[in-house]
């Protein structure tokens, strides 16, 4: 009996699979580096802001848990800084691009998104809303963002990652 053909079809059914497993693993939309490169024109080099203690409290307090990491890169220059960050919405990561113009978010988008809903969130009417948002007293927007039915993690995820990129921006500043 000849195995190949079902062989065949079994690496198949398993690359069919496995593509298929990636596609719901995360849309990317705009790869992190083509946002950063469309920003500024180019692609400047990245510096870094270290979390020190006192910033890790204080990014904690923003996002309702400590910080992945012990530093953010980010990309600047006299006016505009670009913040690339990443949270959970319900249960995947989100990633999403923050320009930060004088203190204000200037644009906002979605790079990838993971969930399987709330797909939302990446629309131009959702993300609108955020535009010249800057921080107000205890580091909360200083306006409020309509919900999306379906997508009420992800959105919050999005107004936490807004307001980390403020803050993130102010401290870079100083």
């Amino acid at each position: 009996m000849n195995r190949r053909p079902r062989r065949s079809l079994a690496l198949l059914t398993l690359a069919l699979g496995a593509a298929a497993a990636g596609l719901v693993r995360g849309e990317i939309y705009q790869a992190p580096d083509a946002f950063v490169a469309e920003v500024f024109g180019s692609r400047p080099a990245p510096k870094v802001l270290w979390l020190t203690q006192d910033l890790q409290a204080q990014a904690a307090a923003i996002l309702g848990h400590s910080p992945a990491q012990l530093r953010q890169r980010y990309w600047s220059d006299s006016r505009k800084s670009v913040w690339i960050l990443e949270e959970i919405g319900k249960e995947e990561l989100i990633t999403a691009g923050f320009v930060v113009v004088d203190g204000r978010i200037d644009h906002v988008r979605v790079l990838v998104y993971r969930e399987s809903r709330g797909q939302e969130v990446r629309t131009p009417s959702f993300l609108k809303q955020f535009k010249d948002a800057k921080l107000a007293l205890g580091d909360r927007l200083d306006r409020e963002i309509d919900g999306i039915a379906g997508a009420t993690l992800s959105v919050a995820a999005m107004e936490r990652m807004a307001r980390l990129a403020l803050f993130f921006d102010r401290t870079s500043r100083k």
